[in-house]
């Protein structure tokens, strides 16, 4: 198979990549000798290459500075598959997989208009509360009031703050019969590419079958799936 894969490279092409791969991490842009050195490549192959993503739009030359930046152009193409329709089509088999790996009911959310689920006592409600730029965050605690649903609700702004610095260093929130008795829910956040928390993964299951342990393990796994699912969205640590 490597032999095989070896007949279909094209050098020129993986070398563009490189080009934009390297310029990616250099907001200043760089010279055609810098690129051309740090790439090990011939100035006459980088000239090309340059030339041809400049023709192309997705490089901008400077006739002062004689450096090459990337333009917008890539952005715009990340945006286009972006959507909500593929952020469903990248969720959805990594939900069944999840689902069938704990054999508890697996959800995926997204905060929107209405109020499907509760922020204050629900696993994906603190999930994606946990990570939201304080900004936001601070204009959704504005709109809540802890709706107290059993002894196990958290009911103040300060008690929740505390558990989102919780859920934060843990990576997963937990729904502890806060709202439903004799419910367990956990969830864990979904970053885009901007490493904002566009949704949230979550089981559901009785009490009974959520011992600790089985808790443990769930937690595990809802954290490597949703990890799974947020690299698919480009997001990088």
């Amino acid at each position: 198979m490597e032999k095989v894969d070896e007949n279909y490279k094209v050098p020129n092409l993986e070398k563009g990549i490189a080009v934009l791969e390297y310029l990616s991490l250099r907001s200043a842009g760089e010279t055609l000798q810098d690129i051309k050195s740090a790439l090990d490549i011939s100035q006459t192959t980088a000239y090309r290459i340059l030339n041809t993503l400049v023709r192309l739009e997705y490089l901008n030359f400077s006739e002062d500075t004689k450096r090459y930046k990337l333009s917008r152009k890539l952005l715009t193409l990340g945006f286009r598959s972006l959507n909500e329709h593929n952020l469903l089509e990248t969720v959805l088999p990594h939900l069944r997989d999840l689902r069938d790996q704990v054999k508890e009911t697996a959800c995926f959310c997204v905060l929107a208009q209405g109020k499907p689920f509760e922020l204050h006592c629900s696993a994906p409600g603190k999930a994606i509360m946990a990570y939201l730029p304080k900004t936001v965050r601070d204009r959704y605690l504005s709109y809540m009031t802890f709706t107290r649903y059993n002894s196990r609700t958290i009911t103040s702004r300060e008690a929740y703050l505390e558990e989102l610095e919780r859920v934060g260093k843990l990576g997963y929130a937990m729904d502890n019969e806060e709202e439903l008795s004799g419910v367990i829910c956990v969830g864990a956040p979904i970053f885009n590419y901007t490493g904002y928390p566009c949704g949230a993964i979550w089981i559901s299951g009785p009490k009974d079958r959520l011992s600790k342990e089985v808790v443990k393990n769930t937690v595990k796994a809802i954290k490597e799936v949703a990890g799974v699912i947020s690299n698919e969205l480009g997001f990088r640590k």
